[in-house]
């Protein structure tokens, strides 16, 4: 996550103060990354030494300011317009978990599977519930429509996300079902068999299906 890059897009509204960036930040996102208050000031101070932030005065309380400068501005810019690397992705402690589940003594990687997809789907009804009460407040009026238009976008990322992840936890274990028939019948030992992939509950895929 680029927090500075975060930083720089709400410092191209105005100065801002470390504790007043934080809370944007946060309000923006609906919390799903919260920072702290020293996170925040230490990436002011990397952007201040690499000149895309600089120190401008107080407000009235005494906080000290910081406004984004044109090299920051250009950084910025930059950062819209490039795509995200995906060729280099991120560590995924999911998929590592799995990984490492495979042929491990004592770990039952029927079970593994199971308990993800019960948290997964459990996941995905409560964005699925976040995003109809950001819908609500959106249609109803009564939002900052800017921070809620962005932490619906957000929500819906994550309901995605979570549906591809359940997916994709039914296909590891078709795959597994497959793989230990296939074993078994060249005469190797067999592992233990996964149960069928478990439908998520109905509610879930009613709700599910809403978002697309």
């Amino acid at each position: 996550m680029s927090i500075r890059h975060g930083l720089l897009a709400l410092l191209e509204r105005g100065p801002r103060y470390g504790s007043q960036l934080r809370t944007e930040f946060e309000s923006r996102t609906g919390s799903t990354w919260p920072l702290n208050v020293g996170q925040v000031y230490t990436t002011l101070n990397r952007l201040e030494r690499d000149g895309m932030v600089a120190q401008g005065g107080e407000d009235e309380a005494g906080h000290a300011l910081y406004a984004i400068t044109d090299s920051g501005r250009d950084e910025l810019k930059a950062w819209f317009e490039k795509p995200v690397d995906r060729t280099s992705p991120a560590r995924d402690e999911l998929a590592i978990k799995l990984a490492m589940a495979v042929g491990a003594p004592g770990v039952d990687i029927r079970a593994v599977i199971q308990s993800q997809r019960r948290h997964t789907v459990k996941a995905m009804q409560d964005y699925t519930r976040l995003k109809a009460q950001a819908l609500a407040a959106l249609e109803s009026g009564a939002s900052r429509e800017r921070d809620d238009v962005a932490w619906l976008l957000v929500l819906e990322q994550l309901i995605f996300q979570t549906e591809a992840e359940a997916r994709w936890l039914d296909h590891c274990e078709a795959r597994l079902i497959r793989l230990s028939t296939a074993a078994g019948g060249a005469g190797e030992p067999r592992p233990p068999e996964p149960a069928e992939p478990a439908e998520p509950p109905a509610s879930a895929s009613r709700s599910a299906s809403r978002t697309r």
